[in-house]
């Protein structure tokens, strides 16, 4: 090592050495400050501490803060009242400048709704109802559709679970409504059977003091009991929980018949769509009929059962399509029979239409297909699983497929 370098080493050691002096010096440092000014001690080039002495207009400064306070109050008021009604009504502006009901968010007390304008300033037509715009509402009982509406389908009202009766405004161009059931206004597609709808039926012909065995309020009728006997039972179902789908139908619509309470069913010969969860879990429903006849039928009471001219059991013959989930859940149907029009049955379609009680196999324990076994697999496009299965020791078993067969009369 050089001189010059030993000698820059000594300085380096030297101011290293400094610097630990200093900081020991730093830390063994205290102020002595008495004790009653702790709050108050001045330190030199700091500012001084303000405890104990008046704030310079600390009157006005009060004063505005105490407005701004209450400014913020109002505002959060206000807006919080904004936000209920905007909760309650969810829209988006259309092209047109017309609203879409996004979302109806029921408060809690609104059975009764009109869908005419958007509750807004501008108050424009709603033209389009989203799907699920209704979904799961456990409160609204009555729908009307004003005239202006022009979209919407069966996921609209998914899972309302009060509601009785959809009615349309006569001037409505593109829906209409047969004793508040929703179609489309050319009659050709059943959109919506409410879920309670049988609700009002009971209320029409009389059924509102039901009681079970114990003297208790009843609403639904299933099997026979000891209080009703079966012709009691059969005329509550046939003025109740009966369903004639107008001749004029073409397509049940997606949702169309879910969850509805409907025990005896009628549909048309001509009917050619039953579409994605038509009539999924209507757990009551025991029998499909398909009837023809000569002229309209319009008329969706049993009443007009009598002006059929031929009528026989399950799916009418040209039906062309069933959708996926159509029937899923219906555990009272006992008898399914597939015309030779059928060309798409969706997966799942009948799936748990039957069930295992007692080691007997209940419910759709086959599937009897009109057309032969070759025909039906070469002319039909079959969705995974679209017959049920029912459990079998530790497996589930498909039922089985009855080819060539004829329809039961």
């Amino acid at each position: 090592m050089s001189k010059k370098e030993k000698k820059v080493k000594n300085q380096d050691d030297f101011l290293a050495k400094e610097a630990k002096e200093d900081a020991k010096q730093a830390l063994d440092y205290t102020l002595d400050i008495p004790e009653d000014e702790i709050w108050t001690y001045h330190i030199e080039g700091l500012q001084e501490p303000r405890i104990g002495k008046q704030i310079k207009n600390y009157r006005q400064k009060k004063i505005l803060v105490v407005i701004v306070l209450l400014i913020a109050i109002g505002l959060a008021i206000y807006f919080s009242l904004r936000a209920v009604h905007n909760e309650t009504y969810k829209y988006e502006v259309l092209e047109d400048g017309t609203y879409e009901l996004i979302k109806f968010s029921n408060p809690g007390n609104i059975t009764t709704l009109t869908i005419e304008n958007a509750e807004t300033e501008d108050a424009q037509p709603i033209t389009v109802l989203h799907e699920f715009a209704f979904n799961c509402d456990e409160k609204i009982t009555d729908i009307t559709i004003g005239k202006n509406v022009k979209q919407l389908d069966g996921k609209t009202f998914y899972s309302c679970w009060a509601l009785r009766n959809i009615k349309v405004d006569p001037e409505n161009e593109a829906y209409c409504d047969v004793d508040g059931v929703l179609y489309t206004k050319d009659m050709s597609t059943l959109i919506c059977y409410p879920i309670d709808h049988d609700k009002y039926l009971r209320e029409v012909y009389g059924y509102t003091d039901l009681k079970d065995d114990d003297g208790k309020p009843m609403e639904e009728l299933w099997g026979t009991t000891e209080t009703y006997d079966e012709a009691f039972l059969a005329k509550y179902n046939e003025e109740t929980r009966t369903y004639v789908v107008p001749s004029t139908v073409k397509t049940l619509g997606e949702l169309s018949l879910n969850y509805s309470n409907i025990v005896d069913l009628y549909l048309p010969e001509g009917l050619e769509t039953i579409e994605t969860f038509a009539v999924f879990k209507n757990t009551v429903l025991l029998n499909i009929y398909s009837y023809t006849c000569a002229g309209e039928i319009t008329d969706t009471t049993a009443a007009s059962i009598a002006s059929f001219e031929k009528v026989y059991s399950s799916l009418p013959n040209g039906l062309q399509y069933i959708g996926s989930d159509a029937f899923t859940y219906d555990q009272g149907l006992t008898y399914m029979y597939i015309p030779a029009s059928v060309s798409y049955i969706g997966h799942h379609a009948f799936w748990d239409t039957c069930y295992k009680e007692d080691g007997e196999v209940k419910g759709v324990d086959a599937m009897n297909v009109e057309a032969d076994e070759d025909t039906f697999k070469a002319s039909t496009t079959l969705g995974d699983q679209w017959r049920p299965q029912y459990d079998y020791r530790l497996f589930r078993k498909y039922v089985s497929v009855n080819y060539s067969a004829t329809r039961a009369e």
